[in-house]
């Protein structure tokens, strides 16, 4: 088990006690291995991660045991100083939700978001292990995931009203997951695509015991379009790129000359068009006819 691993396992176990917990039964609550079985090792162990925690502004306390003689020093963190905050957390998502907070920076967000409420120690940026970008959009977004309140935002040319259920950062770009009320269905937006503000509305709803996870399709899979099948051409210098990129599964025919015919849903036109023409002149659209025409009347347009 890696230290942050423990780290994460021991505060769970202290969100959940009832009672300060003397450190002999702090180590019977860890799971099998956490920490040593000597007892030398375990105390200095134990010692370094309470520094840790209080570093990262857990609220650690130190209480005597109750109905215990003589006196024994017990540990906690008590639950009430965040039930207010972020209410209907078990024990082990508030710990992931707290550590995550101190260890990942979100830059750009306001002061009063809401993981600024879980005593993050700004101070000790050395303890950092990844910063990532943000913005009034992400404050206003974890705010409604927070208190889940449904959003309101222009997304292309149509206003959406969404109950935002997951806010996501994966591959450089932040998604929001959740129940498009105007389309209907669930739905994933990627935020830096969004085209205004975010409006935190008053409707406020009750998440979906499963939710969806982000689909990390292409950029020119997601639009209002009508979906598209599209075949392109690649040369043999792109192909190794675009089958790694695209996947194997989208080769439909392998030429002798090593090039490669791959198909690709397509429901948003200009973003498909933008990657084709990143190949210049090693790739060509074969089919439909009117995605050859898109491209042709866009380059007649440069001329």
């Amino acid at each position: 088990m890696n230290k942050l691993e423990r780290l994460l396992d021991l505060v769970a176990a202290l969100l959940a006690a009832e009672r300060p917990i003397p450190r002999h039964e702090l180590r019977e609550r860890m799971p099998p291995g956490a920490y040593s079985d000597n007892d030398e090792a375990f105390r200095r162990t134990f010692e370094r991660d309470k520094d840790e925690l209080r570093a990262l502004g857990l609220p650690l306390v130190v209480e005597t045991v109750p109905g215990v003689d003589p006196p024994v020093d017990g540990y906690q963190i008590h639950r009430k100083d965040y039930e207010v905050l972020i209410p209907g957390l078990d024990p082990e998502e508030l710990a992931a939700l707290h550590l995550a907070s101190n260890l990942v920076r979100l830059d750009g967000l306001l002061g009063d978001d809401p993981s600024s409420d879980l005593g993050r120690a700004g101070e000790q940026d050395g303890m950092v292990l990844a910063r990532v970008p943000a913005g009034k959009a992400i404050h206003e977004l974890l705010s409604a995931v927070a208190t889940r309140h449904a959003v309101s935002f222009d997304y292309g040319a149509m206003k959406r009203s969404v109950q935002p259920h997951r806010l996501v950062f994966t591959r450089g770009h932040w998604y929001l997951l959740g129940y498009d009320k105007t389309r209907r269905a669930s739905r994933q937006f990627r935020v830096d695509r969004f085209a205004s503000d975010v409006l935190i509305e008053d409707e406020k709803f009750t998440p979906p015991d499963s939710l969806v996870e982000v689909e990390e399709n292409p950029p020119w899979c997601y639009g209002d379009g009508d979906s598209i099948q599209a075949r392109l051409l690649v040369d043999a210098q792109h192909a190794p790129w675009v089958i790694d990129y695209l996947g194997a599964t989208s080769v439909r025919e392998r030429r002798s000359d090593g090039s490669v015919v791959v198909e690709e849903e397509v429901r948003s036109v200009e973003m498909f068009r933008s990657f084709v023409l990143t190949f210049l002149e090693g790739a060509e659209i074969l089919a439909p006819a009117e995605l050859r025409r898109d491209i042709q009347a866009w380059l007649e347009k440069l001329i």
